[in-house]
């Protein structure tokens, strides 16, 4: 098996962290046009609902530390089709974000090189970092590092050139801007800021659908890294903004604010500085994306919902054909688009905040039906709710802000989830084309004796893929609902069941009855049953996996109690069905 160099803090901290620090060079000004000179309180408010998701996330991906995130943790709670939605929605996320991104960052550069076609400019990034990407996830984290340790000293800089401005010029705009009537009222300010605020998070989520790839431990530390990082930065630009621009002015200069700022603050040097750290940084955001959705889509396919051709790996470790299909998808939509940022604004807003959503039902689905799972920390029941009902509430006030965001975002969502659905049944597709064959065919029998060839072959490779269930001796009870569990999410006429025994003890004479019920109950499937004598653990898993031809993610296990002598992750994708 080969092995590739795992992510430490910095290198995973900077590939999630230059999506969501990037933010700032849009949130700030959507922030005080929507909240003005209480923007700073808004993005406070979101730092503390942040907060209460860096337990939710560190629960779920502690207990279950394996690439997918939200996708995750419902494949493991729920059903395929409950998980493939969460991960459609992830996957048009890192999809709207790589190309807003990618374009965002050339329209900065066309400010400093305005002969620049931006549309062009905006296909030749994603190309680039297409080929980045593929060089390996350790070279990517290197460029990642450089843009990210830049952009923190670029925003350091700009919030202390304000500092510098305010006490040379005085507190006169920031005193004229907070006498300012509030937008609507007091509350509705502060419900529109917030709303508008909680874009400002994207990237959030990243870590977790590349967390096989980072060292043991990193993960909880890039949550904390990447909270503090916006928890300070972004009310403290928004606070020196409001100090610094009169509340008018802001509006004016919404797509450009921070060089702006900077150019107020010290001069030209500083517009510049920005505009080139905002180019490198929304690169960078779109680094993150690539290496989200490689983790995720590669995820998916190992659960044999997308084609077995997209797992194939390069020498350096990263797969090809997975980045390419992504990189198709963003630039079709670049094109479709013409580079106009509002339709695919909507896609991304509406389609982060529900990720978010479903991780924080996740995390009670998994409180609920895996509590006997070890997990480093845990997030309190009214910490998951009030952060679920937290961005509910985002997510309405950008639905109430921009109500064509919704049907924009259902244009894009509605045909992913279709074709998602497609693959998950197309064992019965395969069945109904099979029939269509044989009735419409018949006429023209070498076709269709061909065809049905074709047909039978795959349907057959798909029905032959055997399952393996490791059993303690559970009761018929538990047995039946890992038969349900097989027969309504896996495609397979195969199911092994297997005990590990240490030696000298045996399964009881009721369980051996219990199976030969099952075998009657479940005529569809043929159920092999296996005693093995050992320890239960990796190395037996892999064991088996290499004996029977079985890859380890088509292996089920009920939760593991916290006596386990094993972390999950230690057992290479075994997946828990009960």
């Amino acid at each position: 098996m080969k092995t590739h160099k795992k992510l430490n803090e910095l290198a995973a901290t900077a590939i999630c962290g230059n999506d969501i620090t990037s933010s700032c060079l849009y949130v700030s000004s959507l922030t005080i046009i929507y909240a003005g000179q209480y923007a700073w309180l808004a993005l406070m408010i979101v730092a503390l609902v942040l907060f209460l998701f860096r337990k939710i996330y560190g629960e779920v991906v502690g207990a279950l530390p394996l690439n997918g995130g939200a996708y995750n943790v419902l494949l493991n709670t729920t059903s395929k089709s409950n998980a493939s939605i969460a991960a459609c929605l992830t996957i048009l996320s890192y999809m709207a974000t790589a190309v807003i991104s990618a374009s965002e960052a050339m329209h900065y550069l066309h400010g400093i090189l305005p002969s620049l076609p931006v549309m062009l400019a905006t296909g030749g990034l994603i190309t680039a970092f297409l080929f980045l990407v593929m060089s390996g996830i350790s070279e990517s984290s290197i460029v990642a590092v450089v843009i990210f340790i830049l952009h923190i000293v670029a925003m350091i800089t700009l919030i202390l050139s304000a500092v510098w401005y305010v006490s040379v010029n005085g507190l006169d705009i920031a005193y004229a801007n907070f006498k300012m009537p509030a937008h609507g009222s007091f509350t509705t300010a502060l419900f529109l800021g917030f709303s508008t605020a909680m874009l400002g998070i994207s990237g959030f989520e990243s870590s977790a659908n590349f967390v096989e790839e980072q060292e043991q431990g990193v993960f909880r530390k890039t949550l904390r890294n990447m909270w503090a990082a916006v928890s300070i930065i972004n009310p403290l630009m928004a606070l020196a903004a409001v100090s610094v621009l009169p509340l008018t002015e802001v509006a004016v200069n919404q797509e450009a604010l921070l060089s702006h700022m900077g150019n107020i603050t010290a001069g030209p040097w500083l517009r510049t500085f920005i505009s080139v750290d905002a180019v490198l940084v929304l690169s960078g955001a779109l680094l993150t994306s690539y290496v989200g959705v490689n983790g995720l889509i590669k995820r998916m396919t190992l659960d044999r919902i997308l084609p077995q051709f997209l797992l194939k790996e390069n020498s350096r470790g990263s797969s090809p054909r997975i980045l390419i299909l992504f990189y198709l998808l963003c630039l079709s939509v670049l094109v479709i688009t013409q580079g106009q940022l509002g339709p695919l604004a909507g896609v991304y807003t509406i389609s982060f905040l529900l990720v978010m959503i479903y991780f924080g039902f996740g995390n009670f689905l998994l409180k609920i039906k895996r509590s006997r799972l070890p997990r480093p920390e845990k997030a309190s029941i009214p910490t998951v709710a009030l952060a679920i009902i937290a961005v509910m509430v985002a997510l309405y006030g950008n639905v109430i802000m921009h109500a064509e965001y919704l049907i924009v975002f259902l244009q894009y969502f509605l045909p992913s989830i279709i074709v998602i659905f497609l693959l998950l049944n197309r064992n019965e597709l395969l069945q109904y084309m099979l029939i269509f064959v044989e009735s419409f065919f018949t006429s023209v029998k070498r076709l269709a004796t061909l065809s049905k060839l074709h047909l039978t072959r795959a349907l057959k490779k798909l029905t032959e893929q055997e399952f393996v269930y490791f059993t303690k001796g559970d009761d018929i009870s538990i047995l039946n609902k890992v038969m349900i569990y097989v027969q309504e999410n896996e495609i397979t006429k195969k199911l092994k069941i297997v005990t590990v025994l240490a030696d000298g003890s045996h399964v009881s004479a009721d369980f051996l009855r219990d199976l030969d019920v099952l075998d009657r109950a479940y005529p569809d499937i043929k159920i092999e049953y296996i005693q093995i004598h050992g320890t239960f653990g990796p190395q037996i898993i892999e064991k088996l996996s290499a004996e029977w031809n079985i890859p380890i993610n088509f292996m089920f296990i009920s939760s593991p109690s916290d006596r386990f002598s094993h972390h999950i992750s230690d057992l290479g994708g075994v997946r828990l069905i009960i």
